[in-house]
């Protein structure tokens, strides 16, 4: 292994993921491996890209919104506008996730009253069958 460039072998032990996601990633023009022959070498960038990509997946963020924001990483204004695009974009899934937590939630509670009421319905049909027999 160069200290430069990692197999594509090397990358999917470094960040677990498959091959065919690597390759999905540069399909989608989300990674540029230096290419020698059919051998595919990831540069200290591609590793840095790919490890946004994987936290931004994590987050929720679209691969196009990724591609977005990995794009203005050479606006030549020292990262200040793909910073101030990131924390947009990741306070308004900050904000749809809290949301989706609370009708998580919710949906929870519903349950598990359901349940309860459930519980009570079967003991008291249990009562009714044993007083019967």
């Amino acid at each position: 292994m160069s200290d430069k460039t990692l197999t594509i072998r090397q990358m999917c032990e470094a960040f677990n993921v498959t091959p065919r996601t690597l390759r999905f990633y540069e399909a989608k023009e989300l990674l540029f491996p230096v290419r020698e022959g059919q051998k595919r070498l990831f540069t200290k960038r591609d590793r840095a890209r790919l490890k946004l990509i994987l936290r931004g997946k994590r987050f929720g963020f679209s691969l196009e919104e990724i591609r977005q924001l990995l794009d203005l990483y050479h606006m030549g204004d020292q990262q200040q506008t793909q910073l101030a695009r990131t924390y947009e974009i990741a306070r308004d899934r900050l904000a749809d996730m809290e949301l989706q937590r609370d009708e998580l939630n919710e949906a929870i509670d519903d349950l598990k009253n359901q349940l309860k009421w459930g519980e009570k319905m079967i003991a008291s049909m249990n009562v009714t069958k044993n007083a019967a027999e």
